[in-house]
C-alpha cells in the first residue's frame, strides 16, 4: 500500500508527459515483460475452474484497468495531496461493500467511520483558495474547480475499484497463487488498453520524452503492475480480507507526503482538516473491537 500511494502521487508528472491510455499501455506492457515468467500454471495449482476466470477477469477490470484509467485521469485534474486524502476512504468503502456483496455486519462506529470520510471528501471538493482573483480570473476558476470536482470524483472511482479489488482477491488465493495472478490480471489489463494505447502511440513524439521521465515510467510499471500486485496476493494468502483494509491506510499517508514532500504541493489548513477527518475514519473502521470476556 505504500507503493501504491507512492505510485499515485508520482503518476502526476507522468500524465503532464503521456496521454493517459499510451501510459496505462506501457505500465501493463512493462508489468508484462517482467512476469513473462510467472504466467505458466505451476504443477501445485488445480486447473483453473471457469468462475476462476471470470473473477481474474473483473479483478483486471475492475482494479487494473478501471482503477488505472479512473486514477490517471483524476490525478490529472486534481492534486496529489487531494487524491491521498480522498483514498482514506477506502477502507470504509472496503468494509461498505463487504455488507452489501458478502453481508458481513457493519457496527456503528465503522458506518461513523464512512460518515468521516465522506465528511473529508466534502471539504476537500469545496475548498478554495482564499487568495483567488475575482472578475478576470472568475471563468477560470471556474473551470478549475469544475475540473477539480470531475478529478475528485474520478479518483473515488478509482477507490471504488481498490476496493472491489480487495474483496476478489482474497477469493483468487484459494486457489492461484500470488505470481500467477499478479501476471494474469496484468495481461488481462495489457488486453483491454491496448487498442486505446496504440492509437495514443501513433501521434506521440517519444524521442521528445527525458531519461529521468523513462526512469519514473519504469518504476511506476514495476511498482504498479508487479511488486504492488504480487505483495498484496502473497498477504493476503494469509490475512482474511476485512483485516486487510487496515493496510490502505498506508496509501493516503504515502500520497500526501509524496505530493508535499517530492512535488512540492502545498498542504494549507481545509486540507489539514479534511485528512484529519478522512483518517478519523481509517481510525474508527480499522481499530480492533473490545470483546467481552
Amino acid at each position: 500500500m505504500s507503493l501504491v500511494g507512492s505510485y499515485v502521487a508520482l503518476s502526476k508528472p507522468l500524465v503532464l508527459v503521456f496521454p493517459v491510455f499510451l501510459l496505462a499501455w506501457l505500465r501493463f506492457g512493462i508489468g508484462a515483460l517482467a512476469m513473462l515468467h510467472w504466467l505458466p500454471k505451476p504443477a501445485c495449482e488445480p486447473t483453473m475452474q471457469a468462475p476462476t476466470r471470470w473473477l481474474l477477469f473483473l479483478e483486471s477490470l475492475l482494479g487494473n484497468f478501471l482503477f488505472t484509467i479512473f486514477m490517471l485521469y483524476g490525478v490529472s485534474m486534481t492534486s496529489a495531496v487531494s487524491a491521498g486524502v480522498i483514498m482514506a476512504s477506502i477502507p470504509a468503502v472496503v468494509a461498505l461493500l463487504s455488507w452489501v456483496f458478502l453481508r458481513e455486519r457493519i457496527s456503528q462506529r465503522v458506518w461513523l467511520a464512512i460518515a468521516c470520510a465522506a465528511l473529508g471528501m466534502l471539504l476537500l471538493t469545496l475548498y478554495k483558495p482564499a487568495n483567488q482573483l475575482p472578475d478576470l480570473t472568475e471563468d477560470i476558476s471556474s473551470v478549475n474547480t469544475h475540473n477539480k470536482l470531475l478529478g475528485n470524483l474520478l479518483v473515488f472511482a478509482a477507490v471504488l475499484c481498490e476496493a472491489s479489488y480487495a474483496v476478489i482477491g482474497k477469493q483468487l488465493t484459494v486457489t492461484l497463487g500470488p505470481r500467477r495472478i499478479a501476471s494474469l490480471i496484468n495481461l488481462w489489463g495489457f488486453a483491454l488498453v491496448t487498442p486505446l494505447g496504440l492509437y495514443a502511440a501513433l501521434s506521440f513524439d517519444f524521442t521528445a520524452v527525458q531519461a529521468p521521465t523513462w526512469a519514473l515510467l519504469t518504476f511506476y510499471g514495476l511498482a504498479a503492475s508487479v511488486w504492488t500486485v504480487w505483495l498484496w496476493m502473497a498477504g493476503l494468502k494469509t490475512v482474511p480480507a476485512a483485516q486487510s483494509g487496515i493496510f490502505t491506510v498506508m496509501l493516503p499517508i504515502t500520497a500526501t507526503l509524496v505530493g508535499v514532500g517530492v512535488l512540492g504541493e502545498p498542504l494549507r489548513l481545509a486540507q489539514w482538516i479534511a485528512l484529519a477527518i478522512a483518517l478519523l475514519g481509517v481510525l474508527l473502521a480499522t481499530l480492533p473491537e473490545r470483546r467481552r470476556s
